[in-house]
């Protein structure tokens, strides 16, 4: 099994989009650990604000599968196929770690917006704190901590999620 992180974002419908997604990826890999979700500003376009947050998950899928699979979820839950890379979104799923691999292809792992992006770096440092950036060395919360907050404006918001289907557990 590999430990995974994936970047969740929409800016469409965001609130029903990112439900929609935690449920798929829960179906597909399993029980997830969900960071807090955060509001953004759109970063690369004038848009609506995001909701944004990362999960981490333990997968047996190869990475090409779990691109496609990735892929899939984002068509079924209305992304368009030749949507342009800065655009509003119904749900975007971006594959951040895939263990401590580093490649270029099938895509660039580890992806370049967890050190860019405040919507990425922090809900990444809240789930792995002490994870160190196969490139960088560092742990997520050095990086976080490093981090110029005042470069873009993150809030976290009030969000519960419990899986579709599953019950909330509601031992004290």
């Amino acid at each position: 099994m590999t430990r995974i992180y994936i970047s969740l974002g929409s800016n469409i419908d965001r609130e029903r989009h990112i439900r929609a997604g935690l449920d798929a990826l829960h179906r597909l890999l399993g029980p997830l650990q969900v960071s807090r979700v955060f509001e953004s500003e759109a970063v690369g376009f004038n848009g609506r604000p995001f909701y944004n947050l990362v999960v981490g998950a333990d997968t047996g899928l190869a990475l090409n599968d779990l691109c496609q699979q990735l892929r899939a979820l984002e068509f079924a839950h209305g992304r368009e196929p030749d949507a342009k890379k800065f655009a509003p979104r119904t749900l975007d799923l971006d594959l951040l770690l895939y263990g401590s691999l580093v490649c270029d292809a099938p895509l660039v792992l580890p992806r370049g917006e967890i050190v860019t992006n405040a919507f990425v770096l922090w809900p990444l440092a809240e789930l792995a704190p002490t994870l160190r950036h196969p490139l960088h060395g560092e742990t997520m919360a050095a990086l976080w901590a490093g981090y110029d907050k005042a470069s873009q404006r993150l809030t976290p918001i009030p969000f519960d999620w419990t899986p579709s289907g599953v019950l909330a557990d509601t031992r004290a």
